[in-house]
């Protein structure tokens, strides 16, 4: 999958969506972040969706480069560890509540 733009926002996520669940069907899970600059919570849902598609083919999606900023937002919304971002060790899965 190319290098996402330097935005993944509301405004242009419908569209980053379409385009990333094509690729992702056609076997890209590979995400390279590193260009964005604005995020909101709409990156978050549509790295979620990419996730989803890829898990459904068998796949994980890896993302790169991923911004302090869209890694605050999914630790937030309490996906980091959904997305790959979470630390991998000394920290207890607080997100699933029973």
């Amino acid at each position: 999958m190319p290098a996402l733009g330097n935005s993944l926002t509301n405004r242009n996520a419908a569209a980053v969506l379409r385009d990333g669940l094509s690729r992702v069907t056609q076997g890209e899970v590979t995400v390279d972040c590193s260009a964005l600059l604005q995020v909101d919570s709409a990156a978050v849902a549509v790295l979620l969706a990419w996730q989803r598609a890829a898990e459904r083919r068998g796949q994980a999606l890896t993302l790169s480069g991923v911004p302090a900023q869209l890694q605050s937002l999914a630790s937030l919304y309490g996906v980091d560890g959904l997305l790959g971002l979470a630390p991998a060790a000394g920290r207890p899965d607080h997100h699933h509540r029973h």
